[in-house]
């Protein structure tokens, strides 16, 4: 990305076709359909990249299994033909995943309940003939997981969906956008909308980095803020009778070693509800939770109440693992903007998008999942042409996302990742490096990996890992917009979740680099501590009591 300062200068002085409210997976995806079409596209979100629910979620990129129960037909099938199109270009960061699915007795899916809702799961979802279902008997079951439950195990489903992670695909489609020519700026919040003869023609807004407030002259402005939608309809006081319903989902992360699996399990719990176990390099995360959420936005907290319902749920399935929430490494809590419907429960309410247009032009787009970010961007500014062309005349081109991959330089399958990865631990390996980090560098960044393993170079470090460390850092700020240490532990690399002794281990080294690239003052490293030190504890502690 260019230099932050150059985008906001262009914010400031130019006409935009589009301006996008909100940097997450939804937003980011509409810059990049936007862009690829010809419009003039500007983005503004008012903290970092994808640091709302588009890092909050379960990290698959998957074909909602789940909605097939609520008879979600047409769901299952947009969104399974969308977790094809995201893999194919975005194979190093949309992974496929065997998905185990152990049948119990008294459980949400018999064995043949669940095994035609898998072969319809399939066809609706258009899987590869290799990748389609099979059902296994109890033995069969226990030897792929040893760990099961025997003595209420009926057998399982195996069948196929996608890991991914949230943030970093996020982060690589705002790069996509801003390679096509959109600005897209971190930390700059909407203020006010701007009316002329009852027409938005643009926002106000503040930079949170530098506190200049700026004017953004934009022929449409399209409201993508997930949770906080309803909070810029509230400008204009357009919400009327469609408003979210937000509901709230949580995950636990735990040494693998405490809870072992094999594969990725998608399991019945006793409330009825069935959750995910994933294991993910040295941990495993359990998830997710749904309850209904009015706290604050900008802070989601997991409670112990969530915490201890997680672990009741893995205890329940997994007996021999006795997990206790003193086993728990971090979480993380976000929330889902779904659209309301009376008398639905938080588990019961559709994940399905829709589009509200306001009187004054302004374009909201709410609901929906992380699989289908791309079809929602893509109807999203299907309606911003038409009314470009209605208003103004001029025609743009058709959607063409379905084609881009969303690296500058992609793998292209997951031959083409294995292999590259073994070329990335050779390297590593030399250095003393192990087949984790290797795996890690290749999920997170794909060929990019390169540049960070050649910047490893110019850093006199105590370990090869603190200059791994040090060499993603330099990446990311300049490719990335990283402006504080929880930008680059959280959003950028993970770390603050799935490996958060490495955050301990070389944070005030990171600190250190990152005051001298930004060059902060002694009071805006001190800030940026503090700042690192709360989400440490946000990660590693649980709220006693939800707020009501």
């Amino acid at each position: 990305m260019t230099n932050r300062t150059d985008q906001i200068s262009r914010l400031k002085s130019e006409q935009w076709d589009l301006l996008i409210i909100g940097g997450g997976i939804t937003g980011a995806g509409i810059a990049l359909d936007a862009a690829t079409r010809g419009l003039k596209v500007a983005l503004i979100e008012k903290n970092d990249f994808a640091s709302g629910t588009s890092s909050r979620s379960t990290k698959l990129v998957h074909g909602g299994l789940r909605y097939l129960k609520q008879l979600e037909f047409a769901l299952v099938s947009e969104v399974g033909r969308e977790r094809a199109i995201v893999h194919k270009n975005a194979a190093h960061l949309v992974i496929p995943e065997k998905m185990l699915m152990p049948l119990i007795k008294g459980g949400t899916y018999g064995r043949l309940a669940s095994s035609v809702g898998l072969e319809v799961y399939d066809f609706l979802a258009n899987v590869r003939k290799e990748d389609r279902r099979h059902m296994l008997d109890k033995e069969e079951a226990l030897a792929v997981e040893p760990m099961l439950n025997a003595s209420v195990l009926l057998g399982a489903g195996y069948y196929s969906e996608y890991r991914t992670d949230d943030a970093r695909l996020t982060i690589e489609l705002v790069k996509g956008a801003v390679r096509k020519g959109a600005v897209c700026v971190n930390y700059c919040e909407l203020k006010d909308l701007i009316l002329r003869n009852r027409k938005i023609t643009g926002t106000s807004a503040i930079d949170h980095l530098s506190c200049q407030s700026f004017d953004i002259r934009a022929h449409f402005v399209v409201n993508a803020c997930g949770p906080w939608v309803d909070h810029i309809r509230k400008l204009n006081g357009s919400i009327g009778k469609k408003r979210l319903h937000l509901t709230k989902g949580v995950h636990i992360v735990v040494n693998h070693e405490k809870l072992p699996v094999k594969h990725s399990i998608y399991f019945d719990v006793p409330d009825g509800r069935m959750i995910f176990a994933i294991p993910r390099g040295r941990t495993t995360y359990i998830g997710t939770t749904d309850t209904d959420y009015k706290g604050d936005l900008d802070r989601i907290l997991t409670s112990r109440a969530d915490a201890e319902y997680l672990i009741q749920a893995v205890n329940s399935t997994f007996p021999a693992v006795n997990l206790t929430i003193q086993d728990i490494e971090s979480s993380w809590a976000g929330v889902r903007p779904l659209i309301h419907q009376e008398g639905k429960s938080a588990s019961e309410i559709s994940r399905k998008d829709e589009i509200f247009i306001a009187p004054d032009g302004l374009i909201s787009i709410a609901g929906g999942k992380l699989t289908g970010y791309r079809k929602m961007a893509q109807k999203t500014v299907d309606e911003v042409v038409k009314r470009y062309l209605e208003t103004y005349g001029y025609e743009f081109g058709p959607c063409i996302t379905r084609h881009i991959p969303v690296t500058e330089d992609p793998l292209w399958s997951v031959e083409d990742v294995e292999y590259y990865k073994g070329t990335v631990f050779q390297k590593l390996s030399a250095l003393g490096l192990l087949a984790y980090h290797a795996a890690y560098l290749v999920a997170n960044f794909g060929k990019q990996t390169d540049k960070i393993i050649c910047y490893m170079a110019e850093f006199q470090a105590e370990s090869s890992e603190e200059s791994l460390v040090r060499a993603e850092l330099k990446f990311c700020v300049e490719n990335e917009m990283v402006c504080s240490t929880v930008d680059f532990f959280d959003r950028r690399t993970g770390r603050l979740i799935f490996d958060i002794g490495s955050v301990r281990q070389f944070g005030e080294i990171i600190l250190n680099d990152l005051t001298g690239y930004l060059k902060w003052s002694k009071e805006q490293k001190n800030q940026d501590k503090i700042l690192l030190d709360q989400r440490l504890g946000d990660v590693l502690s649980f709220l006693e009591k939800e707020s009501a």
